[in-house]
């Protein structure tokens, strides 16, 4: 059977910049269109020239996509001036584009209320803007601003919104939920209901995700009839977010019935980078990825149970909907007070520890990660500390250093300009193959004090951790009272973009850290193969 085209947009670098606490500076934009444009998107909007100065610069020096329509966002020309003369229209459909959104409202209440001007004039400004965009040779799109609520509203006036956008050569009418609150049962109503008042037009789908349902909404326009799909990487968006392409993609090209009925530019191939395209955008934004995500999250193929995981390695499809590779994925077996003894084997040999099923050194490890949890480990969080606990165990992980004290101090005082801060000073001393190592740093607290110091110098292993960073701290209290138990999870990245997490326990909060630390340290020279 012949499937029929379907047309991804990505928003990441428009509406995904919308985020609170996002901010692309144009070289982070020109690295996620370029990524996007490898893995296959049809559409990458890269922003509002003339909106601010970021925008402005990006579409200056178009990036050299090979096969994505470069599109640029905008809104549809105001009250009392031509297209040719509005100063914020003007910038978008000049620029160096193979296409154009412009956002429009088709919602009559917001026609009265926010724009204040005539309900005709409102079509008017979109058809003449749509025209503009024509005329300058560019695919031009209407982003039908608030169409769901205004179609519920005054079905007529929101009909005749897109309807002169159609009439001005519009070649996609993307119906949007702005506010992100229409349920995906009314979303396939109304989208039929315009099929059948509109035959003519190419559909595009703009949801967001304030009920969740972003994914949802956008899988019901498609089987009611739209065939261009807008989301972002994932989930960006202002509020809640948008549909998350993250997850939007597998399902199309993986899931039933969709990967029979349609074709994307994304192939089965390509998508297989998609968490490395999650992850990438996520290193940008400098945080931490979102371990549950669908299809792409770290635990997205975990399984901590003993019987799931037993079931598993027998399996896949006993608890894996579709194979983790496809996405660019991994299977997890995590080890933890939970586990059995297939947990720990399979662990064993995906970190590549060739071990027999019997040997007795496999139930001491286990009986020991089981005792370690107790007093408040966890290790299915922690892959690397497991890892080296397990090595340990079995005489592979060399003594590159010993500590032989520590200590932090933390100072309130007055700074040149009189200010009152806090100062941390983390002192270390090690013995490296034989060499006493004496370092002192300050840092923004103790456990960054510490850390300075304990990488300031390793002797002849400095040169191997000099890309080593912290990528994520975490702490929780275990145990109430004056002698609360801390746990303290740390996630460490690299020069190439390796990442690993650590574990330490104590009921001190500092050689809690100072533990995860050393792991996280000695994890990293175990990995890079030196030996002392």
């Amino acid at each position: 059977m012949t499937r029929e085209r379907l047309y991804i947009f990505d928003t990441t670098l428009r509406d995904g910049a919308q985020t609170q606490g996002v901010d692309f500076s144009v070289a982070d934009k020109r690295q996620i269109a370029l990524a996007l444009d490898g893995l296959g998107i049809d559409y990458i909007e890269g922003g509002w020239p003339g909106a601010n100065p970021t925008d402005t610069a990006f579409f200056a020096e178009r990036p050299p996509l090979k096969r994505a329509r470069f599109t640029a966002f905008g809104m549809t020309k105001r009250s009392g001036r031509s297209a040719a003369n509005d100063p914020s229209l003007a910038p978008v459909i000049d620029a160096p584009v193979d296409a154009v959104c412009l956002v429009g409202k088709s919602w009559d209440y917001q026609v009265d209320v926010a724009l204040e001007i005539p309900r005709e004039e409102n079509i008017d400004n979109i058809a003449r803007s749509i025209e503009a965009v024509v005329a300058k040779k560019r695919e031009a799109m209407l982003d039908a601003e608030h169409f769901f609520d205004g179609y519920k509203a005054n079905a007529d006036y929101a009909m005749a919104c897109i309807k002169a956008a159609h009439d001005a050569g519009a070649r996609w009418i993307v119906l949007c939920d702005t506010n992100g609150g229409t349920m995906p049962e009314d979303v396939y109503r109304i989208v039929c209901e315009v099929k059948a008042k509109l035959p003519g037009a190419a559909l595009g789908i703009h949801a967001h995700d304030d009920t969740g349902q972003g994914v949802a909404v956008s899988l019901a326009a498609l089987r009611a009839g739209v065939r261009q799909i807008q989301g972002t990487l994932n989930g960006l968006g202002e509020r809640c977010g948008n549909a998350n392409l993250c997850s939007l993609l597998p399902t199309l090209i993986l899931k039933e019935p969709y990967a029979a009925q349609f074709e994307t530019g994304v192939s089965p191939e390509a998508l297989a980078r998609i968490t490395q395209l999650s992850r990438l955008l996520d290193e940008i934004l400098n945080r931490a990825p979102r371990r549950h995500a669908p299809y792409v999250g770290l635990s997205a193929f975990a399984h901590k149970g003993g019987l799931h995981s037993s079931a598993v390695l027998k399996d896949p499809r006993t608890y894996e909907h579709v194979n983790p590779e496809s996405v660019g994925n991994q299977r997890v077996i995590p080890v933890s007070d939970q586990s059995g003894r297939s947990n720990v084997l399979a662990r064993m040999a995906e970190i590549g520890i060739a071990i027999d099923a019997q040997d007795g050194r496999v139930s001491r490890l286990l009986d020991e990660v089981k005792q370690r949890e107790y007093l408040g480990y966890a290790y299915d969080g922690a892959d690397a500390s497991f890892e080296l606990l397990a090595r340990r165990a079995l005489g592979q992980v060399p003594d590159y250093f010993t500590v032989d004290s520590f200590r932090v101090s933390v100072e309130r005082r007055r700074n040149a300009r009189g200010e009152m801060v806090s100062v941390s000073e983390g002192v270390v001393r090690l013995d490296v193959a034989g060499e006493e190592i004496h370092s002192v740093a300050t840092g923004n607290g103790p456990v960054n004090a510490l850390d300075a110091a304990l990488r300031k110098d390793l002797g002849k292993y400095s040169a191997a951790i000099s890309d080593l960073r912290l990528a994520d701290y975490k702490v929780r209290i275990l145990t109430t009272g004056t002698e609360a138990v801390t746990r303290v999870m740390i996630e460490s990245i690299d020069g190439r973009s390796n990442r690993w997490s650590t574990v330490g326990v104590s009921a001190n909060i500092v050689d809690a850290s100072f533990e995860a630390l050393t792991d996280s340290i000695t994890y990293k020279l175990f990995k890079e193969g030196l030996v002392p």
